[in-house]
């Protein structure tokens, strides 16, 4: 081979090692493929703004969605009543906000409806702001059952991003809120 093909095979070779990287990328995201990234929820597809959604809160006030302090919002909604699972679920959710550590203070919880009565719930809801959807605009994720609870994950921006239904594994909503503080 002479030396000036041998010197452009080399070129087209060189050139090949980055094209054709971007070029698999352009055809795997084009296909729709989406890296192994992994969610516990339901993603809200498509995704939606609550920022305009009017909650009020037990001490009168009005819950702000796009959140200056820049915290996720962890919204948990009972069904009919909250009682003993209801709260138990409830408890497990704020152990997962304890668990991110120094990223707990990026997360509030927020409760919208009944809040659960009994032994250990008023210690239950000091770590919750507890409010009522007015327009019954988190409706559609209420769970259809009389002791349960379903949460609504939203971003600082105000976006509805995930929820999980009732019965949802807390570790898994733990897991997804240690990504998302990050």
């Amino acid at each position: 081979m002479q030396t000036r093909n041998k010197k452009r095979l080399q070129l087209v070779l060189l050139a090949s090692l980055f094209a054709i990287p971007v070029l698999l990328a352009v055809v795997l995201a084009n296909s729709g493929w989406v890296p192994g990234a992994r969610s516990y929820g339901q993603g809200i597809v498509p995704q939606r703004s609550v920022e305009d959604a009017v909650v009020s809160l037990a001490d009168g006030s009005r819950l702000d969605w796009h959140d200056p302090d820049w915290r996720w919002s962890v919204v948990a909604i009972p069904g009919r009543q909250c009682a003993e699972q209801c709260a138990r679920q409830l408890d497990l959710i704020h152990r997962a906000r304890i668990s991110l550590n120094q990223n707990s203070r990026r997360v509030r919880l927020v409760l919208l409806g009944t809040p659960p009565i009994g032994p250990g719930a008023d210690e239950l809801l000091k770590v919750w702001q507890v409010g009522s959807d007015v327009e019954n605009r988190f409706a559609e994720w209420k769970p259809d059952v009389e002791d349960g609870v379903a949460v609504v994950l939203v971003k600082p921006d105000g976006i509805a991003l995930t929820w999980y239904a009732n019965g949802f594994d807390a570790s898994g909503l733990r897991k997804d809120l240690a990504k998302v503080t990050k």
